[in-house]
């Protein structure tokens, strides 16, 4: 009997050893003005192995989704997606134009220099789900990652 409770807490410890993990780099959310109620957040993840990112939780936020960008007819248009399948060891990049996570419904307007809490939420091949908790500090408008405004009077040339 003792030989199988150590054989028992052996897989368990092989198995926690074994969880997929998912790298999180460079995570962003942009900045808002007063009245805006909505902001795209940022990060490339690379899993260790095969998962998905099938939710996003944030305090900040009634509701949070996972977002793509895409040319439909000549129009950019924005959807909701179920989630985002990440092969193992390749970085998928969510950035402003792509894939990204939409923070809707804000409770406060967000500034540069302010941090995000954002619960990412996997769920690995064998469809188990699993948490990691960021912060992503917040860019100012017209800063860091965010597209520089132009200068009033300037004018755009190629």
């Amino acid at each position: 009997m003792k030989k199988l409770l150590i054989a028992s807490l052996l897989t368990l410890t092989a198995t926690a050893w074994a969880q997929t993990t998912v790298k999180v780099e460079d995570a962003w959310v942009r900045g808002t003005v007063a009245t805006q109620k909505a902001t795209g957040a940022f990060m490339r993840l690379t899993p260790s192995a095969s998962a998905r990112l099938v939710s996003v939780q944030s305090p900040v936020a009634g509701v949070v989704e996972i977002h793509e960008m895409a040319m439909e007819n000549d129009v950019m248009k924005m959807r909701q997606v179920p989630g985002l399948d990440l092969a193992a060891g390749r970085t998928l990049e969510l950035k402003p134009g792509g894939y990204h996570v939409m923070l809707l419904d804000l409770k406060q307007p967000l500034k540069g220099g302010d941090s995000v809490p954002l619960t990412l939420v996997f769920e690995d091949a064998a469809k188990k789900r699993f948490t990691q908790e960021i912060q992503a500090p917040v860019t100012a408008l017209g800063g860091g990652n965010a597209p520089m405004p132009m200068k009033p009077g300037a004018e755009h040339k190629h």
